[in-house]
């Protein structure tokens, strides 16, 4: 039974017959059969956002604080003070306000939390190249073949890390240690905050068993409803199904569901792993039943994709529509186009008839756009016969595009842009 003390960084061949390390009489302690051979880990800052607001302000340690929008935003992170009262991520902020009157509310700084972001991810990348990043707080590390460069297992450089991030940067992580992604993912939330969890090839399976399907990666609100009227609540149902009528039964997911109860995950850590889509969304100030103000509300969206797929040039051989309604129901429509795109035109007119078809008289109080399917940039938009004027569009963009680069975004654009403001940007 390995033992790593993550105050001292001591490694034990056994555990102690305390509940102490025998060399700095710490508590915080690790112990598990195969500690000194798993290499695949999951980082995760704690509550990152509320954490670095707490940092910059000490008199805001001890009180609820939640970093979000307006009464009518969401909730974009809790400090866990908030989360006692019931406060969670993208929960709407009227509820959370309720649950937790008295916290203290800030606006989003993406520029500072990204410049933190950048400074632990320069740290994980000084332990192992492969690195691969989920978010602005979060990443995939694997360590394999690390041992002689940092003079130690990967367990023990982790824990180093966490205490690097603790003194440098003053905010705190939580790891999961596995064998692979799935399990390191499902590891690092069981032991927040400042934790450190292990999942080993020998106890994967009987640690899952129990668990609900819904720790499953993808597994969504709507499909974990569908195995639940199925029978399927816990990782042990799927254990007792074979791959072949899960795949039959619920398509490609089905073979993922089989392979990641059993503790399977093929996938490598992949430190250049491509976006799957790029998107924006607004939500509107007041609820929006109108088709006509949709519309004029979904073509700067569509500016702002385009852009963003324009800058890291790629392409969207995807388009999915998002709308919000009045009571919170998310409903996303999705249109594949005939060849990739990085237009502002051809997305708002694949987009156009999905809105149309949704916009019968609900009211909505977000709406989002986003390509997906992502190619490079060098395929975007090629001649097309049956579409004339694709080649016009491109040029008049291109020549708008030119005018905002010299004399910023305001100087110029197409006529459906100028509208009344009725909404809050993202």
């Amino acid at each position: 039974m390995s033992t790593l003390c993550r105050s001292c960084l001591v490694a034990l061949p056994e555990a102690p017959s305390t509940a102490r390390c025998p060399a700095c009489g710490g508590r915080r302690l690790i112990s598990h059969p195969e500690l000194e051979t798993l290499a695949v880990a999951h980082i995760d800052c704690d509550a990152f956002y509320a954490s670095v607001e707490k940092r910059d302000n000490p008199e805001l340690r001890d009180k609820p604080v939640i970093v979000g929008g307006g009464r009518r935003g969401v909730v974009a992170a809790a400090c866990y003070v908030a989360r006692l009262r019931g406060v969670r991520s993208a929960l709407p902020m009227f509820q959370a306000l309720k649950a937790c009157p008295d916290a203290v509310v800030i606006r989003p700084e993406m520029a500072k939390y990204q410049k933190v972001g950048r400074r632990i991810r320069e740290m994980m990348m000084e332990l192992t190249p492969l690195v691969e990043p989920l978010s602005i707080d979060e990443a995939f590390l694997d360590l394999s073949g690390t041992e002689a460069v940092h003079g130690g297992a990967p367990a023990r450089s982790l824990a180093n890390l966490l205490q690097r991030i603790e003194r440098e940067v003053g905010l705190t992580a939580s790891v999961g240690l596995s064998f692979n992604k799935f399990l390191a993912k499902v590891a690092s939330e069981i032991d927040k905050p400042r934790g450190f969890a292990v999942i080993g090839r020998a106890d994967a399976q009987a640690f899952l068993a129990p668990k609900p399907v819904g720790i499953i990666w993808g597994v969504g609100k709507v499909l974990r409803q569908t195995l639940e009227r199925d029978g399927i609540v816990t990782i042990a149902d799927l254990l007792r199904r074979d791959e072949a009528d899960l795949i039959a039964r619920y398509g490609a997911i089905g073979q993922r569901l089989s392979r990641f109860a059993r503790g399977q995950d093929d996938r490598p850590v992949d430190p250049v792993a491509p976006a799957k889509s790029i998107s924006a969304e607004t939500t509107f100030d007041g609820d929006i039943a109108d088709p006509a103000v949709l519309l004029a509300q979904l073509w700067p969206l569509c500016e702002k994709v385009s852009r963003r797929l324009k800058r890291s040039e790629k392409a969207g051989h995807g388009v999915t529509l998002k709308l919000k309604t009045a009571d919170f129901k998310l409903l996303t429509r999705s249109r594949r186009l005939s060849d990739p795109t990085c237009l502002a035109e051809t997305l708002y007119r694949a987009a156009q008839p999905l809105l149309e078809g949704e916009a019968t008289g609900r009211k909505f109080r977000l709406i989002g756009i986003g390509a997906a399917d992502l190619v490079d940039g060098t395929l975007a938009d090629p001649p097309n016969l049956l579409d004339p004027d694709r080649d016009q569009q491109a040029r008049v963009e291109k020549a708008i595009d030119a005018v905002r680069a010299r004399l910023g975004d305001a100087a110029i654009g197409k006529g459906r842009g100028l509208v009344p403001r009725v909404a809050r940007r993202r």
